[in-house]
């Protein structure tokens, strides 16, 4: 008989803590290898922990609401079954990763420690301040005025995290007002309008609606992407008639036998991915003054969410997937993106994205690279559209199945030819399109 411990593994790069939302089962309960057992939340996603092994949980360590470090000890597992060697080199490896996490975060662990060591614990009015509330108000520069002025909605009147990260939206509304009003002030000065200030102004009436966290990330990225790599992007027009007419046959048929829905999507991931492998050069990153040719081939595709915000779940290794196997993973993520239910590995290590402009009937767009990828492929929408066709008896106009792909780029370190010649390979495949499914 062997006990387990269950530590809060690797959730990500950059992520050091997760809040622990709901147990999923109780102590004393029985679980198999893999059973989810905790819901836990980062920045970035949230997520589930399975049990490494089949057993009883026989203690929950990490309470719902609390907050862990990675490596933290959440639960033990006690496992009557004597371990194999493979099962002890699974728990040595994911031991070690977890190591190297800890590693990894263990400066900006030791300054956010820092930064909040010379915070008491209470404030002068006697309220608790738990060590996760004194790093977000050191962090911050939340004063314990501020923090005595605040109602707490823990136990015993205790501040939680949602109070502080509350009181911390007020006054960076505050801040935000006083900034917008300082800026009008300074609008008409002579030095204003020598650098080429432009502040926003409000009028009566307009509504002020705060980002949420997720949109925060996306816009840091966004701007961060602009700023790192001199973005191109090209555009070409491909006939896609016979892949719809092939697809509108085959999906019912497709449907019956695989219980999934056959899209454009995985289509458009099948070609790009022997587009990449033909074209090495567009699955690259940039590291300093080096170029990173990676040498798997994994795809994101970027989906909407229900709040309107954007996340891009990863096909690791899509080029070895057939059609079939394509299908089942977009339908897989898309669906438990959509349900908040993808796991922090499956939004990591893309290298590559597609976008679909085509879902809300747009002809094309100019999507920005998702760093730190050097391109990243938009898909408008496919409709009839009247073109020219050669046939031996001359000219003639048809009605064509026409979709715009347009390729962003990273100009460091992929030149127009190249990204010419790559989009070029995407549209000959797409027209030519020779469906695997096993």
């Amino acid at each position: 008989m062997a006990r387990l411990n269950i530590v809060l593994p690797a959730m990500g790069e950059g992520v050091i803590e997760a809040t622990i939302n709901k147990w999923l089962v109780s102590e004393g309960s029985k679980v198999n290898e893999d059973d989810p057992l905790v819901e836990v939340a980062t920045d970035k996603v949230d997520s589930e922990v399975p049990a490494p092994a089949t057993g009883t949980l026989v203690s929950i360590v990490a309470k719902e609401g609390s907050v862990a470090k990675i490596g933290d000890l959440l639960a033990v597992i006690e496992n009557d079954v004597l371990q194999s060697k493979e099962d002890l080199k699974k728990i040595d490896k994911e031991v070690e990763r977890v190591r190297e996490t800890i590693a990894q975060v263990k400066q900006e662990k030791s300054e956010i420690e820092a930064s909040s060591h010379s915070m008491k614990s209470r404030t002068p009015s006697g309220k608790f301040i738990s060590p996760l509330v004194r790093n977000i108000a050191s962090r911050e520069g939340i004063t314990y005025a501020d923090l005595d002025k605040t109602t707490g909605t823990g136990m015993d009147g205790r501040i939680t995290k949602d109070d502080i990260l509350k009181l911390l939206e007020e006054k960076n509304t505050e801040k935000e007002t006083i900034k917008v009003t300082q800026a009008v002030e300074a609008l008409h000065t002579p030095k204003a309008q020598k650098q080429g200030t432009i502040p926003v102004t409000r009028s009566a009436g307009d509504e002020i609606i705060p980002m949420d966290r997720v949109r925060k990330i996306i816009a840091d990225h966004m701007v961060l992407s602009k700023r790192t790599s001199p973005h191109v992007t090209s555009f070409i027009d491909a006939d896609v008639t016979r892949l719809v007419n092939w697809r509108n046959t085959f999906k019912e048929k497709f449907l019956a036998a695989e219980g999934q829905k056959l899209t454009l999507t995985p289509i458009f991931i099948d070609a790009v991915a022997k587009a990449l492998y033909e074209f090495p050069m567009v699955n690259i990153s940039v590291d300093g003054d080096n170029i990173i040719k990676k040498k798997n081939i994994n795809i994101g595709m970027a989906t909407a969410l229900p709040d309107g915000n954007l996340i891009v779940p990863v096909i690791k290794n899509a080029n070895e997937k057939n059609l079939t196997g394509l299908a089942k993973a977009v339908n897989d993520l898309a669906d438990r993106a959509r349900a908040n239910k993808l796991k922090p590995d499956e939004i990591t290590g893309g290298t590559f994205t597609i976008t679909n402009f085509g879902s809300y009937n747009n002809l094309a767009g100019t999507p920005i690279i998702n760093q730190p990828q050097a391109a990243i492929l938009g898909t408008g929408v496919v409709r009839k559209t009247p073109v020219v066709i050669e046939t031996p008896e001359g000219d003639m106009i048809a009605i064509r199945q026409i979709i715009i792909l347009s390729l962003s780029y990273d100009h460091r370190v992929i030149d127009g030819a190249l990204a010419g010649k790559f989009l070029h390979k995407v549209k000959q495949i797409l027209e030519n399109y020779s469906p695997d499914i096993v």
